[in-house]
């Protein structure tokens, strides 16, 4: 059925057929029975997570519960249906999953695009970066810095366009995205204690 919807389809024996060829595998929508031959659904999900696959899963069983669900969902699962499943809902499923998958390879690969931009700054330059992004002026980094006001707006300068950013609130997010810094929580927003 899903060949015949247009997909490429890749199926294994097992779990353990599948970790063992995991190098070799494009990326895409697993689907997953709870009860499978020596790992079940649930623990190759966690055996991924370990191995940082952020690939969708989708469950499909005949054998489930509200807590495995849960458990399932709770882990990253992108769906857990009870078999029998419907053509139409499975294929909505998979859609939805392969959308999740192009969003998270997209992000990653623009992340990847700034760290490329990031390693193009120099020693110091990452240093007023780190300083610059955490709101401190050109005196201030100066004197921490042990430099003049003038190196260091040479250096902002030269991060600007190594970075690619047109204004300091760019760089910022630069800085978020790639951990430099981390977001800090608006003030008007209160946490939960």
């Amino acid at each position: 059925m899903l060949k015949a919807s247009g997909y490429a389809v890749v199926d294994f024996d097992s779990a353990s057929t599948f970790l063992q060829s995991i190098r070799d595998v494009k990326p895409g929508c697993l689907l997953l029975d709870v009860q499978m031959p020596t790992i079940g659904g649930l623990e190759l999900q966690q055996e991924l997570k370990k191995l940082s696959h952020q690939w969708p899963i989708i469950f499909m069983t005949a054998h489930g519960d509200i807590p495995m669900s849960v458990r399932a969902i709770k882990a990253g699962a992108e769906d857990f249906l009870s078999k029998p499943i419907p053509k139409q809902t499975l294929l909505e499923a998979i859609e939805r999953a392969l959308l999740r998958l192009e969003e998270a390879q997209q992000n990653l690969g623009q992340l990847n695009a700034l760290k490329a931009q990031i390693a193009k700054l120099t020693p110091r330059e990452n240093e007023v970066f780190a300083l610059m992004v955490r709101g401190k002026m050109n005196k201030q980094i100066a004197h921490l810095l042990g430099t003049s006001e003038r190196t260091i707006k040479y250096h902002r300068q030269m991060i600007m366009q190594k970075l690619e950013v047109g204004c300091f609130a760019e760089a910022v997010s630069v800085a978020e995205r790639t951990g430099i810094l981390t977001p800090q929580p608006s003030p008007d927003v209160k946490s939960a204690s």
